[in-house]
């Protein structure tokens, strides 16, 4: 059936059917009610059933349908419509004769009511007139009473007739037109002219004392309800003319231009002030009211007329300005605005602000930050002679007068005097200022923390960088005082990097907001930093130096002929005793933990480094040599693990012993690996195999050579590991072995530290694409090797075969 029908009847119907809105178009929703029938494939097996219930749903609907186009014929009248149609048609035409008719009706009562509209009119127009003539009589009697009222200065009736004549003129403000009214407006103007002439006489009578004039306080009071009534300009420039009175004598006396009002006299201007508002609050406070706060305004018009002199005066001195002369004067005008602030309870902002310019002073104190520059350099020249005798080649040092021995002085006293007028100076700066001074100041800080960096405690450090090709005996190193004047130093660089950082929190909150952002000493703080290094990195070298001649000792020494393990050698027993003194010294003037660590663990280091470069020259050790080597070894590895000890149990850190337990079992292991017998190979092999854990031949002939096995021993026992390894795919190719230099420079490791980057600058090595020596002399002989192991296996295959 839908399938017949257009679309656009079966939608019209359905809005028939559904006015409401509800009626959707089946033929649109076809595919969502087969999706909601057959949801999925197993859904299809049904497809009998629902064809049958739709079928039903179907005949259902025809059936209806039937019935109800049945109806609609029955109940269907033609008659019945075309009587209906005639009586609308009676309707419409009743209800225009109604709208004629109401059209007539509205015409006639307008002409019956035309008189009484003119009668409203004139009744309106009547009661105006009569309303405007009272008005005008009364605003003509008002201005007659006050002029009685002001012939006898009676202030609380001119206040009252005032107030009230203020109150008619509004109403006949629009009809200023009417010469009568014009006259009587104009009578208004100079009524309240000659009102405020009166007070303002009055005013002057009273302030200036006049013996002729005397008037009364309570005079002086009410006039002040008058004033209010005049408004807000008449207002403010009484009490202008007041501020102006009082201070008379006071810019007569202290002038720019005499002597009493120069820079030095600005004690006598506060202390003048003080007389006059204790005064104005004795006699004239009182008689003005709360409100006017006149008391604020003569603070705020004195604030004006000092800021101005003192401005002046500044500028005339310029380059004469002397620091103490600005921050006396300074510290005064402070002093007064805090007396303000005092006295009224609120800001000096707030008091200014009751000024009548447009724009007022911030202050006294305000003038003066313009000129605060002359604080800021005369604080840099502070500094430069402070620092002076620190500086250059012929400078003192910066620990005269103190005692290495004395545990008390662990920083630089250099140190502690320049932060101490840091402190000093920034609270005193703060104190008066908050803007740019105090920025400037900060630049001057940072300044000579970087010339205290690299003028006094780096130049400290090169007194004692002397070179190792100078130092040619035991007394040309190091000594105890000299170590602790190092230690001294890193420790004074220590204290400047964390005081530094306090300063730099500390000027962050007092300066401006609008400033913070600029406040860093990174830099300085990464100069700091550099000295340390550097002071560690001298100490490790001055080890270096000193245990040279013990390794020099250990590389000469003939472990091939060493038949029996007798004990500690002389030179490891000089080995631990030159560690054991230098660590005591160093570990008794460092401070802070993290430094000794950090020498600890680079001292170590260097220390086995050292000493694996010294066994591996010293070659051949044989089986008795490497056992000899191992337990002095052990007397080293003793030595290192008892570094941070401070002589209480568990006092070592567990993470420094796991650290040096990794770095020396490897020594270990190649020492095991060089004292197993040779003889069977095949213990011996399966013993590298265990302890060093790789296949690899250049690592196995490694420990062949530290073992001294002769050439032609060496090819069988490399055969023989070739042959064993090749069927060991589980092995790895390389291992800790593989990083052990056959070939050790015999330079040393550590260099002098870089006095300009605050690091130490590696050992030069071979660059470009060249091979290293040590590759060139191990890669060779292991080709060859590979080679000829390869041809004898084939050798002894044919032979076989034949």
């Amino acid at each position: 059936m839908y399938q017949e029908l257009p679309r656009e009847l079966l939608v019209s119907i359905g809005h028939i059917l559904e006015p409401e809105g509800t009626y959707t178009d089946t033929s649109l929703n076809v595919q969502d009610t087969l999706n909601q029938f057959f949801p999925d494939e197993e859904s299809l097996r049904h497809i009998n059933d629902v064809k049958a219930q739709l079928q039903q749903q179907r005949e259902a609907l025809e059936a209806e349908v039937e019935l109800l186009a049945s109806t609609l014929k029955t109940e269907q009248d033609p008659e019945r419509m075309g009587r209906i149609q005639e009586l609308i048609f009676g309707l419409l035409e009743q209800m225009n004769r109604i709208r004629e008719k109401a059209t007539e009706s509205e015409a006639i009562v307008r002409t019956i009511t035309k008189d009484i509209q003119k009668l409203d009119h004139a009744k309106k127009n009547l009661s105006l007139s009569m309303t405007v003539l009272k008005r005008l009589q009364m605003l003509v009697n008002g201005l007659e009473q006050l002029d009685i009222y002001m012939k006898e200065r009676s202030y609380p009736q001119i206040a009252q007739s005032l107030g009230a004549i203020k109150e008619l003129s509004t109403f006949f403000k629009p009809y200023t037109a009417i010469d009568r009214i014009a006259i009587v407006w104009r009578r208004i103007q100079q009524s309240q002219g000659a009102v405020r002439a009166l007070v303002e006489e009055d005013f002057d009578s009273f302030v200036m004392k006049d013996p002729s004039k005397p008037i009364s306080t309570s005079v002086i009071a009410e006039s002040c309800l008058v004033v209010d009534i005049l408004g807000d300009d008449v207002r403010n420039h009484l009490i202008e003319r007041y501020c102006n009175m009082e201070l008379k004598d006071y810019r007569r006396i202290f002038r720019p231009t005499d002597e009493a009002g120069q820079l030095d006299n600005l004690p006598r201007r506060f202390s003048w002030f003080r007389r006059v508002i204790s005064l104005h609050d004795e006699e004239h406070g009182i008689v003005f009211p709360e409100s006017w706060n006149v008391g604020k305004a003569l603070c705020s018009r004195f604030i004006e007329i000092t800021a101005e002199d003192v401005s002046t005066l500044l500028t005339k001195l310029g380059p004469k300005l002397t620091v103490t002369l600005l921050l006396e004067c300074l510290q005064q005008s402070i002093e007064f605005e805090t007396f303000v602030n005092r006295k009224y309870g609120i800001s000096l902002a707030d008091v200014v602000d009751t000024s009548t310019k447009i724009n007022p002073v911030k202050g006294i104190s305000s003038v003066f930050e313009k000129h605060m520059g002359v604080f800021v350099e005369a604080q840099d020249k502070a500094l430069a002679d402070m620092m002076a005798a620190y500086r250059g080649v012929k400078s003192r040092s910066s620990q005269e007068g103190q005692h290495p021995e004395d545990d008390s002085h662990t920083v630089l006293a250099s140190s502690g005097d320049l932060f101490y007028f840091y402190a000093q100076t920034l609270d005193q700066c703060a104190k008066f200022t908050t803007g740019t001074p105090l920025y400037d100041l900060f630049v001057v800080f940072k300044k000579w923390l970087k010339i205290y960096a690299e003028d006094v405690l780096m130049p400290a450090l090169r007194r004692h960088d002397i070179p190792s090709q100078v130092r040619k005996s035991a007394d040309s190193r190091l000594n105890p005082t000299e170590q602790r004047d190092i230690c001294r130093i890193l420790n004074t660089a220590d204290y400047c990097h964390r005081t530094a950082t306090q300063l730099e929190e500390k000027v962050r909150d007092k300066i401006h907001r609008g400033l913070e952002g600029k406040i860093s000493l990174q830099a300085e703080l990464d100069l700091f930093f550099s000295v340390i290094s550097i002071a560690i990195a001298t100490l490790l070298r001055d080890l270096e130096q000193t245990t040279e001649p013990c390794f020099a000792h250990m590389s000469r020494a003939t472990w091939a002929s060493i038949n029996a393990v007798t004990g500690q050698l002389p030179y490891i027993v000089e080995l631990s005793r030159i560690v054991d003194s230098t660590v005591e010294v160093i570990k008794s003037s460092i401070e802070q933990k993290k430094y000794l660590r950090n020498f600890y663990d680079k001292a170590s280091s260097m220390l086995i480094t050292k000493f694996t470069n010294a066994l591996v020259r010293s070659r051949p050790l044989r089986d008795t040599g490497a056992e000899q080597a191992l337990l002095d070894f052990q007397v080293l590895k003793a030595c290192l693990l008892r570094m941070p000890s401070t002589g209480e149990p568990d006092s070592v850190p567990s993470t420094y012993v796991k650290a040096i337990t990794k770095q020396t079992t490897q020594i270990e292991t190649i020492l095991k690996a060089v004292s197993a017998p040779v003889d069977p190979q095949e213990p011996f092999i399966m013993n590298y195999i265990i302890l060093i854990g790789d296949s690899s031949f250049s690592n196995f002939q490694k420990i062949l050579d530290l073992k001294g096995i002769p050439g032609a021993a060496q090819n069988n026992l490399l055969d023989h590991f070739l042959t064993t390894t090749s069927t060991r795919s589980d092995l790895p190719s390389t291992s800790f072995l593989s990083a052990l230099d056959m070939d050790p420079g015999t330079g040393q490791i550590m260099s002098r530290p870089s006095m300009d980057s605050g690091t130490s600058t590696p050992r030069s090595t071979a660059t470009g694409t060249d091979t290293p020596k040590s590759e060139r002399r191990e890669v060779l002989p292991d080709w060859r090797r590979l080679v000829g192991f390869a041809v004898r296996r084939d050798r002894e295959n044919k032979a076989q075969d034949q």
